[in-house]
C-alpha cells in the first residue's frame, strides 16, 4: 500500500441484497465489507450467494494498482455492455479473501436488529 492509502476486509453478517427488475440476483448474509481510503464501503459476495446464471461476462477489464486486475459482468435489463457487477478472479495477496466474490454497484444492505 502506499502511504495513506488502506484496505481493510471484515466479514459481514447483515443481509445483502441485489434486485435488478423486481428479480432478486444476489442475497446474503456472508457479505465481506471492502474498505478503500476514498471510496464508499463495497461489499463483495460469495457466487453461493449470486445468480450467476443471470451475469453476462463483459470483455472489460479494469487494473487496480492495490487489487489487482477486475471482470466485469452485465445484467439483463441493463443497456447493452454496461457493468453492473466485478470481481477479481486473481486478486492480489493483500485482499486474497475477495477472489472469485462478486460485488455489485446497487445493492440494499438491512442491518440486523441489535
Amino acid at each position: 500500500m502506499t502511504a495513506g492509502h488502506k484496505i481493510t476486509i471484515e466479514q459481514g453478517t447483515d443481509l445483502v441484497r441485489v434486485v435488478r427488475d423486481g428479480q432478486v440476483v444476489a442475497e446474503s448474509r456472508r457479505p465481506l465489507l471492502l474498505r478503500e481510503t476514498g471510496f464508499p464501503v463495497r461489499y463483495y459476495l460469495p457466487p453461493e450467494d449470486v445468480r450467476t446464471d443471470l451475469l453476462t461476462p463483459l470483455d472489460t477489464t479494469t487494473y487496480c494498482p492495490f487489487k489487482g486486475t477486475a471482470s466485469y459482468w452485465s445484467l439483463p435489463g441493463g443497456k447493452d455492455g454496461e457493468d453492473t457487477a466485478w470481481g477479481y478472479p486473481e486478486p492480489k495477496d493483500a485482499v486474497a479473501q475477495i477472489k472469485d466474490h462478486f460485488c455489485f454497484y446497487e445493492v440494499e444492505v438491512e442491518a440486523e436488529a441489535a
